[in-house]
């Protein structure tokens, strides 16, 4: 997984950095866990604009991701390992032994051709899904769950992971990509490795096209709006704006938003880093 960088032949192609796709073994997902994925536009139910600087892009299918990995009965051959436009990492198509299908979310290092395995008393290796009860401490993981049977929720995108950092009775330790360090039932599963795509974060997209492709609208600073348009729009020349906010008069940058009453912050240890 590596990226590639373009030679100024055209003005788009000046800063275009984008992933040589080394990994990717076929172009035609499964069909049978496709579905169609509608795009908004930002608009409501009404037609109203309720977010800002979204729209057109290419049309989608979402491809069902098994987030849960309960079919402990029998192991699956990896099949695939497919680019999805849904998200950053590589999904991968696995068959369990009595024919059934599902994607995946590739760990880093996945081979096609490989056995992966999800249960209670399987070896920890990359792509195993297990309880944190029966991961060694140290290890690194990902699609982690916040409650048994909820399926994973955390370190999911491109190159993410979290560390089993320690066991004390019922809970398990994570320190999570975030630097936050919190506690999670030890019976929540998570699957042994890193996400795949690493280098997702040295991409540049090169040009606006790009993003137009990805449904993304140009985007207008706040700074640059009239005084009833953005709270740090007006002033003569090129003025601040004060401090900066959201639209809508919210602080930003350093401004804490996390409800202080909040029911799981007696979960987390140490909370993330600035």
């Amino acid at each position: 997984m590596a990226v590639r960088k373009y030679k100024p032949v055209t003005p788009g192609q000046r800063n275009k950095v984008i992933s040589t796709f080394d990994e990717i073994t076929t172009k035609k997902p499964h069909k049978a866990l496709l579905e169609p994925l509608k795009s908004t536009g930002g608009r409501n139910n009404t037609g109203q604009m309720t977010v800002r600087y979204i729209g057109g892009g290419h049309k989608r299918m979402y491809r069902i991701i098994d987030f849960h990995r309960t079919k402990d009965e029998c192991t699956a051959t990896v099949k695939t390992i497919e680019y999805d436009p849904n998200r950053s990492a590589r999904i991968a198509l696995v068959e369990y032994e009595d024919g059934v299908k599902k994607y995946i979310i590739a760990p880093d290092g996945i081979k096609v051709g490989q056995v992966i395995a999800s249960g209670s008393g399987i070896a920890p290796e990359i792509g195993n899904c297990l309880p944190l009860s029966e991961i060694p401490v140290g290890t690194l993981v990902h699609n982690i769950e916040l409650r048994p049977g909820q399926g994973a929720a955390m370190a999911r995108s491109a190159g993410t992971s979290a560390q089993l950092a320690a066991r004390e009775g019922n809970h398990a330790i994570l320190r999570l990509p975030s630097g936050e360090t919190r506690m999670v039932l030890v019976s929540c599963r998570a699957t042994v490795g890193t996400v795949s795509n690493a280098d997702h974060n040295l991409e540049s997209h090169g040009k606006a096209g790009r993003r137009r492709w990805l449904g993304k609208r140009p985007h207008n600073r706040g700074v640059v709006m009239n005084p009833h348009d953005h709270p740090m729009g007006g002033g003569e020349g090129r003025a601040s704006g004060g401090h900066p906010r959201s639209r809508k008069g919210l602080p930003a940058k350093g401004y804490k938003t996390r409800n202080p009453k909040a029911a799981s912050n007696k979960f987390i240890i140490e909370r993330r880093k600035k």
